[in-house]
């Protein structure tokens, strides 16, 4: 499967004619573990004249942007309208495309890896929070006032990158958790806080153990774990204690969980790789190809290369 990684990201940009990304880096990221830069809308959109939309691909890096103006973010299970603004979490996991539907375009945006924040000392797991993780909401409509919020923390990120600040990158670590923590604030209650009893406690694991098994990144690869029983197995439970238990917490069977999973990232890769179906239902676990066509059939409605075309 294609991913667009930060040389992907820098060349469509037009900043790398020579594969050489160390020629625009920020100043001194070369001494920090991993990577993160800043960007203005306008200004991109002014170097570079988009004459397609951003494709549809996974990323190798995490990015948060302030969307001034009229757009649509389309993923594999939902399309989300941005009338005018917007604030969008993406992550190396969920793979979108982002289209702008007119011209009069602004607002700012950063890009890091997983490494950059390792260095945080908050402690926090940035795929385990519900604004990255796969099947959640990664965008946010703000107000004009929440807008302004937002816009004033990427305008410190810009005067600190810019500054001489022997400390700068742990700041700038500072203003993306501002970020996602104003992200996080957005979400409804039931996101942000978590029972600590044993029910919960196996809901969370069972989630965690099903997101493992994705992205499929290679025909070659197949999930290893597909069936609610092989589920509580690895989770050292009773399958029935398994069902029971999501069921309470949150009204879905294990089988249900797993077959939306399982048929989300089936639209994926119909949406994003060249393989061919029979590929695709090889490696989610399918030994028949026209049991997968029949899944995929009742879950979406069409078939699988109805789906695709």
């Amino acid at each position: 499967m294609e991913t667009a990684s930060l040389q992907d990201f820098y060349r469509e940009m037009g900043f790398v004619k020579d594969n050489e990304l160390s020629t625009i880096l920020p100043d001194g990221i070369d001494k920090e573990i991993g990577h993160f830069n800043v960007f203005g809308t306008a200004a991109i959109r002014k170097k570079v004249k988009q004459t397609k939309v951003m494709p549809y691909n996974r990323r190798t890096y995490y990015k948060i942007s302030l969307i001034n103006g009229h757009n649509r973010a389309e993923y594999a299970d939902k399309v989300i309208d941005i009338k005018k603004h917007g604030l969008l979490f993406a992550s190396p996991k969920v793979p979108y495309n982002y289209i702008p539907v007119d011209d009069d375009q602004a607002g700012s945006f950063c890009i890091f890896t997983h490494d950059f924040m390792a260095l945080s000392h908050s402690g926090i797991k940035l795929d385990e929070l519900p604004i990255f993780m796969p099947g959640g909401y990664p965008v946010f409509q703000l107000t004009e006032s929440q807008a302004k919020e937002v816009g004033h923390i990427f305008e410190k990120m810009f005067a600190e990158l810019d500054s001489d600040y022997a400390f700068k990158y742990d700041l700038l670590r500072n203003y993306v958790l501002e970020l996602i923590h104003y992200g996080q604030k957005l979400q409804p209650d039931i996101n942000l806080y978590t029972s600590h009893n044993a029910s919960a406690r196996v809901t969370a694991l069972f989630v965690e153990l099903l997101e493992r098994q994705f992205p499929v990144t290679s025909t070659g690869q197949q999930l290893e774990l597909r069936t609610p029983k092989d589920y509580a197995d690895k989770l050292a439970i009773h399958v029935n204690h398994l069902n029971k238990v999501l069921r309470e917490n949150t009204g879905r069977t294990t089988s249900d969980f797993i077959s939306s999973r399982i048929a989300r990232e089936a639209k994926i890769l119909l949406k994003q790789t060249d393989w061919n179906v029979s590929e695709i239902a090889h490696s989610l676990g399918f030994e028949e190809v026209a049991h997968f066509s029949n899944f995929f059939k009742k879950l979406s409605g069409v078939s699988p290369l109805a789906f695709r075309s």
